[in-house]
Parts: structure tokens; C-alpha cells; sequence
């Protein structure tokens, strides 16, 4: 998926590791690899399991996401297609005696953030996704990506940029994932909705809950939560924590899109990689962590 220029479906990035999960590559179903030493029969410690989750950081490979499987008491690493063997033989030597606790997963495509409520917002010459609307006391924001808050400072609701929507409060990327932008149009609405779902709360979902994604680039889709508190690593050092992890499919411009479920809103576009024709995967920023960031409310 890739940032998107003002240019309706076209573009390319200032940056490549601000462009989105790669269009047009075939993802094909996760294929589990147990580590050499891995054994199914091995219980490892919750110390274990911090200690070889913090090792997958060390090593340092881009194109790596993982998170903890308390369940079945692993450490999950997620792999796109651009980690050799070598780098994966990097990461087990990394982990030492912990190795056994990894369990390996490749994926197609190559994680990279993700650019462009679900409609379009444009800035400078991106194009991102508006998250949710939100609010504190009568002053109304909306929230969208971080990493597209990192490329424009005023969003426009058209590609000529001749109606403005407001200016950025504040970004956070690598790290997190978010940014706040300030309504500075009146004339603008802001309804506490996605499409035509009204939006009320903001919750955490559970691993294997079905959700949704809305973006400017492929519209509505859904998928299942795979794993919570992901820690992703897009290159160039831009590491994000916390993420949700999902089979939702997702392409360029679709960043900073909400993903909700029914009434209530789970998470912002973050990256991933596959596209919505062969399916992907794709991380989102919890957006409960935006709203206590920046103080403000759904609904």
C-alpha cells in the first residue's frame, strides 16, 4: 500500500518507508515455521516469553512484526517477504536459549506504513484516510495516522486543496502511530460516524473478533484480529509498539482509516502489506491510546 500523491490513485512517496503496504503483491495464507528448537511440548515462563519478545527488537530486522501468544505461550514473528533465512537465523541467535519459543510466520508483500471516517483527507502531496471524529468540550478534531501527520501540517478535503479541514495538533511515529488534526472550517460536519455506522465508544477487540476497516483507496472490509500488542518494524528505524494485528487486507491511501466494529471504534491504519485483491495483512494503532493521548472523546 502506498502514500498516495494528490493524483487519485497514483503517487509516489517522499519517503519509501512512509509509502504503505505495497500494491500488487500476491499474499498468500500465513504459513506457521516453528523455530529449529522449537517445541510444541515446552512451556516457556511469562519471563521467557518478555525476554525472547525483546529479542526479536534487538536483532533488528525490518519486515519483522510479532507479539506475544499467551495461549499457547509463544512469541509469534511475523516475516514479510523480504526477510531472508539468514535474517531469521539472526533473530533465533538473538533469542539464545529462548530460540524455542519463537514461532515463525511468513507473510507476502513487505510491511511499510500506511498512507490516505474512511474519506479521503489530503495534505501537501498525500493523500491519507480520516480516522474518527472526535471531540473535547465543543472543539472538534479528527484523528488519522501518525506517519501522515509527519508529511502535511493542513488537510484539505479535496485534492485541489481548495477546501480546507483544519491543521495538526500533533503527531506521534515511529513509536506509536496517531496524529490530531483541528477542524478550522465551521462549514464542515463532523459526525461521529464511519459511512453510515454511527460510531459511540472506543474499546480494545480480542484476539479472533471480527472487525472492520474503511479507507479512501478500497472503501469497507473485513477481517479477524490475529494478535494484540504487535510491535512492528517498517526499516529506516521506524519500530511501532502496540499494535493490533488483523487479516483485514488494506492498499495504498487507506492510512489513518478507522477499524471498528459495530458502534464501536477499535483502531487506526497503521502498514501491512498485501493488497484487497489476495488479502493481507494489516496493523492498526489501538485508538484508545490516541484519545487518552491527546484527551480527547468519541461520540
Amino acid at each position: 500500500m502506498r502514500i498516495k500523491r494528490t493524483a487519485p490513485r497514483s503517487g509516489i512517496a517522499r519517503r519509501s518507508r512512509l509509502i504503505a503496504v505495497t500494491t500488487g503483491l500476491v499474499a498468500a495464507a500465513a504459513i506457521a515455521v516453528p523455530s529449529a528448537n522449537a517445541s510444541t511440548a515446552t512451556p516457556f515462563s511469562t519471563a521467557q516469553l518478555k525476554s525472547a519478545d525483546a529479542s526479536v527488537l534487538k536483532a533488528d530486522v525490518p519486515g519483522t512484526a510479532w507479539a506475544v501468544d499467551s495461549k499457547n505461550h509463544r512469541v509469534v514473528v511475523t516475516v514479510d517477504s523480504t526477510v531472508s533465512k539468514a535474517e531469521i537465523a539472526k533473530i533465533e541467535r538473538q533469542a539464545g536459549s529462548n530460540a524455542g519459543a519463537l514461532t515463525i510466520k511468513h507473510t507476502s508483500g513487505r510491511f511499510k506504513p500506511l498512507i490516505s471516517g474512511g474519506d479521503a483527507i489530503y495534505g501537501g502531496q498525500y493523500r491519507c484516510s480520516l480516522g474518527f471524529n472526535v471531540h473535547s468540550g465543543s472543539t472538534y478534531y479528527f484523528l488519522t495516522a501518525g506517519h501522515c501527520g509527519q508529511v502535511a501540517s493542513t488537510w484539505y478535503s479535496n485534492s485541489g486543496h481548495s477546501t480546507t479541514l483544519g491543521t495538526n495538533v500533533g503527531y506521534t511515529f515511529p513509536g506509536s502511530d496517531y496524529a490530531l488534526v483541528r477542524y478550522t472550517n465551521s462549514s464542515v460536519s463532523h459526525p461521529s460516524t464511519v459511512g453510515s455506522q454511527t460510531i459511540s465508544s472506543a474499546a480494545t477487540p480480542s484476539v479472533g473478533t471480527t472487525v472492520y476497516r474503511r479507507g479512501s483507496t478500497t472503501g469497507t472490509h473485513s477481517g479477524r484480529v490475529t494478535a494484540l500488542n504487535a510491535t512492528v518494524n517498517y526499516g529506516s528505524g521506524d519500530v511501532v509498539y502496540g499494535l493490533i494485528q488483523t487479516t483485514v487486507c488494506a492498499e495504498g491511501g487507506d492510512s489513518g482509516g478507522p477499524l471498528y466494529g459495530g458502534t464501536v471504534a477499535y483502531g487506526l491504519t497503521s502498514g501491512g502489506s498485501g493488497d484487497c485483491t489476495s488479502g493481507g495483512t494489516t496493523f492498526f494503532q489501538p485508538v484508545t491510546a490516541a484519545l487518552s493521548h491527546y484527551g480527547v472523546s468519541i461520540g
